[in-house]
């Protein structure tokens, strides 16, 4: 299976960046073709330009030469994988601007035609979706407040992908009181879980 990774973390012996070595090498394992986007590394501009915005809802125009690259990969994936820690209960800034930017219209979405209804997949080509991150609150904050991140990943996006879409969400809470032990075991479960990706 096609696979793209989007990982996001600014510091490269994170937590998070472990997490996506041990994402990497599960896919590898299980002979899937990967394109792997480090976000931070890469030093995406997460910020929609004026002319970007202006040109949004034009499909085409929207397609920068900045951006490109990364519309190429969504379209050339079977599978998507984000990973990256949450932060205030959403996702990065440069995650967000990776979506401002690149799931545009006529991307991500077809917009409604001149008679209405509602938006129309443009990422049918995407299968399987999964969301592996970190919190520093509890799973019970996290569930009172809500999971902003896991909400735009796993409910907002999956409208404009394949029908019978495939999910997978991990998380691995109260990173601020974290333990040598509990990251290895959170590990073992990503491990375990993308065995069968």
């Amino acid at each position: 299976m096609r696979v793209l990774v989007i990982f996001a973390h600014p510091v490269p012996g994170s937590f998070n960046a472990a997490i996506h070595e041990t994402v990497l090498a599960c896919l590898r394992r299980n002979g899937h073709e990967i394109r792997d986007t480090d976000l931070y590394a890469e030093e995406f501009q997460p910020a929609l330009s004026r002319a970007e915005r202006e040109a949004y809802h034009s499909p085409g125009e929207n397609l920068t030469p900045a951006i490109a690259r990364y519309v190429d990969d969504l379209q050339w994936a079977e599978a998507l994988v984000f990973c990256f820690p949450t932060w205030w209960f959403g996702m990065p800034a440069i995650v967000k601007g990776y979506l401002d930017r690149v799931w545009v219209p006529g991307v991500a979405f077809h917009m409604p035609g001149p008679d209405g209804g509602g938006l129309k997949p443009g990422l049918r080509n995407i299968r399987k979706l999964a969301l592996v991150t970190t919190y520093g609150a509890p799973w019970w904050l996290v569930h009172w407040v809500g999971g902003a991140a896991r909400n735009v990943i796993l409910r907002g996006l999956t409208g404009l992908m394949a029908p019978g879409l495939k999910t997978l969400y991990l998380a691995h809470h109260r990173m601020d009181f974290s333990t040598p032990e509990s990251r290895a075991r959170f590990l073992a479960k990503v491990v375990r879980k993308f065995g069968g990706f």
